[in-house]
């Protein structure tokens, strides 16, 4: 059983639902049912007897364009776990790039910090490179960036609170810097924080790094370590936005792409092309009566 889940306009609805039925018959891939679950904010659902995932995906998007969209084998539910990364999924920003600029130099950083995310950089040596570009650097700039640059993307605090009033853990894990995600988590609700360090020596930035690199293979394991806590048959949310998100993505039940870059993107099984965070709620088909608004 395959379930497609995604948020369609209802103008010309039939008809592209009809043309996609066709496609995806052709294909060996019929439709079994096809409904609309008005209660949660017009969410289209399709169930297949059986159909590849992400062939599944392409051809919904072929007929009703990007929309906001999770993939699953099996019976969608509300996950037991998040597991989401910071920067450009749950706030808008790419916090070292803002810090750069504090330094001058943030179209040089910025470069890099985008060709890592597309997966043409290798991770660790992108991130020592980055920081290192920070040597100097007032500690005091953190402040400052954070109040003057960092927010949350919209419906950021939403999802969580909501997940966790479902009964879901959830787990801030970064390529980014505690300095930053500490914060963002408290202001979010997520209830752990793993990340990288900024070293800092008489209140300056020394361009290094305090202990273990925070990598997509921290963001694995910490997802693994998680969901093993909660024990078997634990549905497992992963959110990101760039190739260091990938793993994580891969291991979870949902692994979602938030307007994420293109290998991101095609590794997950959801996807949202929207701004607003909440999408994630209404896929899961949780009513807007139980949202626990920001």
């Amino acid at each position: 059983m395959l379930i497609a889940r995604l948020i369609a306009e209802a103008t010309g609805l039939e008809t592209r639902l009809d043309a996609a039925s066709a496609a995806l018959d052709a294909a060996g891939m019929p439709v079994a049912a096809a409904t609309m679950l008005d209660f949660c904010g017009d969410v289209l659902q399709i169930s297949l007897p059986h159909g590849d995932a992400r062939q599944v995906a392409t051809m919904l998007t072929e007929h009703f364009g990007e929309c906001d969209m999770l993939v699953a084998d099996h019976e969608i539910e509300v996950p037991r776990l998040l597991v989401s990364d910071m920067d450009s999924t749950m706030i808008g920003q790419e916090c070292i790039d803002e810090l750069a600029d504090f330094a001058g130099i943030k179209e040089k950083v910025a470069d890099i910090t985008e060709r890592a995310m597309r997966g043409e950089l290798e991770f660790e040596s992108a991130l020592r490179e980055r920081v290192g570009l920070l040597e100097g650097l007032g500690e005091h700039a953190i402040d400052r960036c954070l109040a003057e640059r960092i927010g949350p993307v919209a419906g950021a605090r939403t999802l969580v609170e909501t997940l966790k009033s479902k009964g879901c853990r959830t787990v801030l894990v970064t390529g980014g810097f505690h300095h930053f995600a500490d914060r963002v988590a408290e202001q979010l609700g997520f209830e752990r924080v793993v990340g990288n360090r900024l070293a800092v020596l008489n209140g300056h930035l020394t361009g290094k790094l305090a202990g273990p690199v925070s990598d997509a293979s921290t963001k694995l394991a910490t997802l693994e370590e998680e969901r093993a806590n909660l024990g078997e048959g634990a549905r497992v949310l992963a959110t990101g936005d760039g190739a260091n998100d990938i793993p994580m993505i891969e291991a979870a039940d949902y692994g979602i792409a938030y307007r994420a870059k293109p290998k991101a993107r095609d590794a997950a099984n959801g996807r949202i092309v929207s701004e607003d965070l909440t999408a994630i709620l209404s896929l899961f088909t949780i009513p807007k009566n139980e949202w626990v608004e920001g």
